[in-house]
């Protein structure tokens, strides 16, 4: 079950990849490669800061056509987009929920520190997007918008310490996604952000 929901996941992270790129006027490598580093980037930091090979898009490189396959019917049906604003969030919202149980996931393979699981899980869940951004040039919507990263962490904790139970893992990954997927919505409609620093005097 994991797995089809982690190829949805990375399948809608490239698509939305590939219209922060078309709002850029990037060519069709551009798509591809800002959809690769979006989808997979947070796995790849991931696994390097776990020393965890070999990288998961380098031990399955067919997950490299899902994704640059998917950026490309991005830019064929770019015109109806707008029309699926929503269920576009909701998957985004969907794959960032997944992202970090699959993190998550890895990190407890190796009997990392359970404060190590649940930064695993979130490098794997928001790090993909703060590329994203910082190559377009934009501050990335991790840190300006509504929750995210408290998302991913909230979910990992979730996650983390119910398979310190006997609970049964698919009901574990069940109860995560359904704790974890319906916070990030209502935090969109809702429009529910982490306090912000602002600070405008001079030095």
């Amino acid at each position: 079950m994991l797995q089809i929901l982690f190829y949805i996941a990375i399948t809608a992270e490239a698509m939305t990849a590939a219209l922060a790129a078309g709002r850029r006027k990037m060519d069709w490598f551009g798509v591809c490669l800002l959809a690769c580093v979006t989808a997979l980037g947070g796995g790849t930091m991931r696994d390097t800061f776990l020393d965890h090979y070999p990288l998961y898009w380098v031990g399955n490189p067919y997950v490299l056509l899902l994704v640059c396959g998917a950026a490309l019917f991005t830019i064929i049906i770019a015109r109806v987009m707008d029309r699926l604003r929503w269920a576009f969030l909701a998957l985004d919202a969907l794959g960032l929920v997944v992202f970090t149980i699959v993190g998550c996931n890895v990190a407890m393979e190796i009997n990392a520190h359970p404060l190590i699981v649940i930064v695993s899980g979130m490098v794997t869940g928001i790090v993909g997007g703060i590329l994203r951004d910082v190559l377009c040039n934009d501050v990335p919507l991790v840190f300006r918008s509504e929750l995210y990263a408290t998302v991913s962490i909230v979910t990992g904790a979730i996650y983390y310490f119910g398979a310190m139970t006997d609970i049964n893992r698919d009901i574990l990954i069940i109860i995560a996604v359904a704790i974890g997927f319906p916070l990030r919505m209502v935090a969109l409609w809702r429009k529910w952000e982490m306090p912000k620093f602002v600070y405008d005097k001079d030095l």
